[in-house]
């Protein structure tokens, strides 16, 4: 067993090809072959110290094309000098020669036709170096067939900006290739064509594109990492605005891609690549440091890779050890605080173990830990619980002689190709292959995104939800029997119901978590058992949006409270137009759908249910509507030919005949926001305060507190004010809707106060949902609670109990939250 050494990735394609003889590139292009010519290797990229063992595949140094004699000049390379032209030939060979080592079935002739097409259409193009633009699709071809992906692929990868940059049409791609060539390639290129509003929204209708394509081939994604490596080898050419840009976008999207789908060394190219353009400065600071470690850490790690060896052989365990020192990116991020250290980095300094069987693995953490010293807390098992992306590993930190800490990760071969690889190491694209399940894990959340994304009109919504599902912090939960559930951290257990049903989080009423009953805003930990209660008519609260972290639980409870809404909305709409129906004779019954959308459709609305929801929503006249539906009823005839919004009192007469049934002349609240009932958050009133209602346009009844200083102002609107009261007091057995409310307390600064404070509330049995506390310059301190009251007795008498606290010395309520 070799030590496998670490070695700076070079800025080429990567792979270590087959020989490639003249022969071989010969038949590969049908010329024939003279004088020899030499191939330089690509510049070393000084930014890539990570790889573990000979760096392979897409991250492999790029060899030297062994000498060649050109080629004749093609007619498609006319455009070219002959230099030039033979170098294009000995790449294309190249490629050739990769696919036929690592796909020897396919079809090479789409391959051959697709470089044709590529030169005819990019001929006279330069990219900003001034090299031939068609060296670009050349390259990212090149990446692919490293990744193993097929002719179809290939094709795609050579074709991938021809619709973007040149007249070609995706039809025609379709007509000369195949249509999936052409579905990839539109995939891929961007929506150039279209007006946005912005460079935002630009990118972000872009990205939903790409990953739409991608949910239904994956090979889409591959290609487009594969050119956003190429263009992050060559970013020195463009100017520096552009390189902070695209490098931004990298760390940004494209990295965190590439790691959702296990792809461990592109990710960690990227992410190198794009550190050095977003911030140069610390580039170079940390890149100085790891250099001056560097000797000594090697020297170190191949002391550790010999005890290491020297134990695989006295067990019979069948693996190999490699080592490295930890990325650049990797390294800042630890740093990017400010408060830790290089030397306390604990996976700064890696060692690799690959063994042939999963038992082994275990084995082998054994050994170590009987070795050296483990830290507590930084075992971790990726084998048992994989991570999103498919990564397995057991990972531990050990203590060595002298305090020198080091992390060991132990996996199988086959885990290994997974995790350098990720889903290019088993996506398959053969006629009698089948897609994995883990590959379809991996795209299980880009099917979530793109299902949530149907319900995001707004393109920073979109890259907002995007960007924390790429990266995400994880904590792992489990449910009674045992399922692990995988959430973001500081997850809730609604983002846990969630994560389990849609109908299962919309009817949460409680959780426990480890037996003990929690709030449902608690903060989940790696480990906890988490057990739902649900009740049938239950219904999500928008308080929950405050809290939750996972976009799947926000999406879901926007969406449930839009849709509802909606309906309510109709609902009364239908009701309205009912009423003002009868007040004019006029048979809303008899009318039909299309009688509905026309007029919608003279409102700018696109049908019938559209034009309940305005009336219910209060942006509609009824009066208006209902002439329309038939001209003439609601004598005199109005004239005005834009619609106009109702007036306050019409607004305010509207609600009370919906809400207020006989014998009733207020409208009942029941404390949580509605769609037509919502508590003003000016003064954020609880059940046992005086309130008051006013209509406000489009958006309900606002209820305030009578004491609310705003409502001296509405007060000289007397048309839109409406009477409200508190709904009857729930039950015992209920449950009580609970109100927040801040309070702020200042004290004597002295040790034990806030103590004090917590036991009181938690006495009180009032959940804090909050608390800041800062010491004055005058002795005191200022604390600020915000807590759940159930109505304004529980709070007078929590203040009271705050207020008798030795050393306090005021309580006072804020009411805007």
């Amino acid at each position: 067993m070799a030590i496998a050494r670490p070695a700076t990735t070079q800025a080429g394609s990567g792979l270590t090809p087959p020989e490639i003889t003249s022969s071989a590139v010969s038949a590969a292009n049908g010329v024939d072959l003279e004088q020899p010519i030499s191939v330089p290797k690509a510049p070393e990229d000084p930014s890539v110290h990570d790889s573990l063992a000979s760096p392979s595949g897409i991250l492999a140094e790029k060899p030297s094309a062994p000498p060649l004699k050109p080629t004749s000049v093609t007619p498609y390379l006319t455009w070219l000098d002959s230099v030039s032209a033979r170098r294009i030939d000995v790449k294309f060979a190249h490629l050739l020669e990769t696919v036929r080592t690592f796909r020897p079935g396919d079809d090479l002739e789409v391959i051959r036709k697709a470089w044709i097409f590529c030169l005819e259409n990019h001929a006279d193009q330069k990219r900003a170096s001034g090299e031939p633009y068609v060296i670009h699709p050349l390259e990212v071809a090149q990446l692919l067939a490293e990744m193993k992906l097929d002719a179809t692929a290939i094709a795609a990868g050579l074709l991938h900006d021809a619709v973007e940059d040149t007249d070609v049409t995706a039809d025609e791609i379709s007509t000369r290739f195949s249509d999936q060539v052409a579905h990839i390639v539109e995939g891929v290129t961007k929506l150039d064509k279209i007006k946005f509003a912005n460079r935002e929204d630009h990118q972000a209708e872009n990205i939903r594109k790409m990953l739409l394509a991608m949910v239904t081939d994956v090979r889409v994604v591959l290609i487009k990492l594969a050119d956003r490596l190429h263009n992050m080898r060559t970013l020195e050419h463009l100017r520096p605005e552009k390189q902070q840009k695209i490098a931004r976008e990298t760390l940004d999207v494209y990295a965190p891609l590439a790691h959702r789908l296990g792809m461990g060394k592109l990710r960690g190219e990227l992410e190198d690549l794009a550190f050095r353009y977003v911030d140069p400065v610390a580039y170079q600071q940390v890149e100085k440091e790891v250099d001056q470690v560097r000797d000594e850490g090697e020297r170190f790690l191949q002391g550790i890779v010999k005890v290491l060896e020297e134990k695989l052989a006295s067990h019979h365990i069948h693996g190999r050890v490699e080592y490295r020192i930890k990325r650049l990116y990797s390294i800042q991020q630890k740093l990017q605080d400010g408060t830790l250290p290089l030397n306390q980095v604990y996976d700064l300094l890696a060692v690799r173990v690959i063994t042939q069987t999963v038992g082994e693995c275990y084995a082998m953490l054994g050994l170590l830990h009987s070795t050296w010293r483990p830290v507590p807390g930084r075992i971790k098992d990726f084998i048992a619980m994989p991570r999103p992306n498919m990564y397995q590993s057991l990972h531990t930190t050990l203590i060595a002689d002298g305090g020198h800490q080091f992390e060991v990760q132990i996996r199988t071969e086959e885990m290994h190709r997974i995790a350098e690889e990720g889903i290019a190491a088993h996506w398959k694209y053969k006629a009698n292959e089948s897609v994995t399940d883990k590959d379809e894990q991996r795209l299980a959340w880009v099917r979530q995104i793109m299902e949530w994304q149907r319900e995001m009109t707004d393109p920073n919504e979109f890259m907002s939800t995007l960007k924390i599902d790429l990266y995400p912090e994880e904590v792992y939960t489990f449910t009674p029997k045992g399922k692990v559930v995988v959430l973001p951290k500081d997850a809730t257990p609604i983002d846990f119901a969630y994560t389990i049903h849609t109908d299962v989080g919309n009817t949460t009423v409680a959780a426990r978590v480890n037996g003990r009953i929690v709030p449902l805003r608690t903060k989940l930990h790696n480990g906890d058992i988490v057990e739902i209660s649900t009740q049938t008519g239950h219904t999500p609260s928008r308080d929950w949006l405050s809290f939750v972290k996972s976009s799947r639980a926000r999406n879901k409870i926007k969406h449930w409270i839009n849709v509802h809404q909606r309906e309510r909305a109709i609902e009364i709409g239908r009701k309205l137009l009912d009423r003002e129906g009868r007040k004019f004779k006029v048979a809303i019954t008899k009318l039909t759908e299309t009688d509905f959308t026309r007029v919608a459709n003279e409102y700018g609305l696109g049908n019938g249910e559209d034009l309940f929801a305005g009336l219910g929503f209060g942006k509609l006249s009824a009066r208006q509507v209902l002439n329309k539906l038939e001209p003439g009823s609601t004598m005199p005839v109005e004239t005005e030919t834009e619609p106009t919004l109702p007036t306050p009192g019409q607004m305010s007469e509207a609600v009370k005949r919906v809400f207020f049934g006989k014998g009733s002349d207020s409208l009942q609240v029941e404390g949580q926001d509605d769609l037509l009932v919502y508590r003003a958050r000016c003064c954020n009133p609880i059940r046992g305060e005086e309130i008051v209602g006013y209509v406000t346009r489009g958006k309900g009844v606002a209820v305030h507190a009578r004491s609310c200083p705003n409502v001296q102002n509405l007060l000289y609107e007397s048309d839109r004010r409406i009477n409200v009261e508190w709904s009857a007091t729930p039950s015992a057995n209920a449950r009580q809707t609970t109100y927040p409310v801040k309070l702020i307390l200042t004290c004597d600064d002295r040790t034990g106060m806030l103590k004090e404070f917590t036991a009181i509330i938690s006495d009180d049995d009032t959940n804090i949902r909050s608390v800041e506390s800062r010491s004055n310059d005058d002795g005191t301190a200022t604390v600020e609670f915000v807590v759940e009251t159930v109505d304004l007795k529980h709070l007078n008498k929590l203040v009271n109990d705050l207020r008798r606290v030795h050393g306090v010395r005021d309580v006072q309520r804020v009411n805007k939250i």
